[in-house]
């Protein structure tokens, strides 16, 4: 799932919409009792759709999720599953995580374990540099799949790739195929900025020392790179490349990690954050929030004003009005409005669990 993916589960609204989200197993005989679970979940789904709705009003939506639960493969399933479900659309994203096994009923989709998915797992992307090609993969923890399509793979088709230099005299043969070298790799960083605009991921880059130096030079990577790989790669499988490509991201994705806390220290000493559900939701509400920092383990239901945007906690997320979890509202807020959200598992004790970097 892409980012732009995510944005479009998003955009679904109305009443009913369900969202059913389960632990599963990637291995025997741990996820033999998964379709258990669903099933168990779907049942509690339709009964409280039927008991709100009757049962002719939600036939069709919890056809749709029989089906989808019919086609399931659970013998290649990850750490987690998402059912959703609404009047002409049904889909499933498969997480790469544990979550709670739950049943949510609201006006919008509960995406937060979703978004969580794309935040913690983490993603990234792997590019190779190469004359035989230069290839793109997407990268979640070391598992790699190669982007094909958006130009890549890509091929050079100057000397070492598909062309030859003639020799002449006054040509200084190693600066002319520095020189093509540099615009093939301006190419490359051409169609990984296309890319970015649709799903902005941090990069890891792998190639020989000399291929490392003419992309950094000519590239727009900046703070984007998580480290690189040196050496060629060509012959080696995808297994391998992405164990060595794993431990670079992690190393980068640490140093982000603390980045962020000290990017939102410098925020709230400049008066340019604010801390707690309550005020957070304002600010996003108002289109202030440039990032969003959470504590993934923050669960808490509220109400809004009938501007909607002032929010009050309440304690009983069942009653009517009540949004039953309104960090997943938040986090939808603020990526609608153009915002980043990373969720932090330690640093926020002192924010309530939740935080924003404003934008003003």
């Amino acid at each position: 799932m892409k980012r732009a993916d995510l944005l479009a589960l998003q955009a679904h609204e109305g009443y009913p919409m369900l969202s059913i989200l389960l632990p599963t197993h990637r291995t025997s005989p741990e996820n033999q009792a998964d379709p258990i679970v669903c099933r168990n979940l779907l049942r509690e789904a339709a009964e409280r759709l039927q008991d709100e709705l009757g049962k002719r009003e939600v036939a069709q939506i919890l056809a749709e999720v029989e089906e989808l639960v019919e086609e399931m493969d659970w013998a290649h399933t990850l750490d987690g599953l998402a059912i959703f479900a609404s009047e002409g659309h049904s889909q499933v994203v498969h997480l790469p995580y544990a979550v709670k096994p739950r049943v949510v009923v609201d006006h919008s989709y509960a995406t937060r374990d979703v978004v969580f998915a794309f935040n913690r797992s983490p993603r990234y992307r792997v590019l190779v540099l190469s004359e035989k090609p230069t290839r793109l993969y997407e990268a979640v923890l070391s598992d790699l799949s190669e982007h094909i399509g958006d130009g890549f793979p890509m091929v050079f088709r100057g000397p070492g790739g598909g062309g030859k230099i003639t020799e002449t005299a006054g040509v200084n043969v190693g600066r002319l195929r520095d020189d093509l070298h540099k615009q093939f790799f301006r190419d490359v960083d051409a169609a990984l900025v296309a890319l970015d605009k649709e799903d902005d991921l941090p990069l890891v880059v792998v190639g020989v020392d000399r291929y490392l130096s003419l992309f950094a030079e000519v590239g727009s990577v900046g703070d984007k790179l998580l480290g690189t790989v040196s050496g060629s790669y060509d012959k080696r499988s995808v297994q391998e490349l992405g164990r060595l490509a794993w431990e670079v991201a992690q190393e980068g994705l640490a140093t982000r990690r603390q980045e962020v806390l000290d990017q939102l220290g410098q925020a709230v000493g400049n008066d340019k954050a604010v801390s707690g559900l309550e005020q957070v939701w304002r600010a996003a509400a108002e289109g202030r929030g440039h990032l969003l920092l959470v504590d993934p383990t923050l669960n808490a239901a509220g109400v809004l004003d009938e501007s909607g945007s002032r929010l009050t906690r309440v304690e009983d997320p069942t009653a009517p009005g009540v949004i039953d979890d309104v960090v997943d509202e938040l986090i939808e807020l603020v990526i609608a409005k153009g915002g980043t959200v990373v969720f932090q598992e330690e640093g926020l004790d002192d924010h309530e669990g939740v935080a924003l970097i404003l934008r003003w």
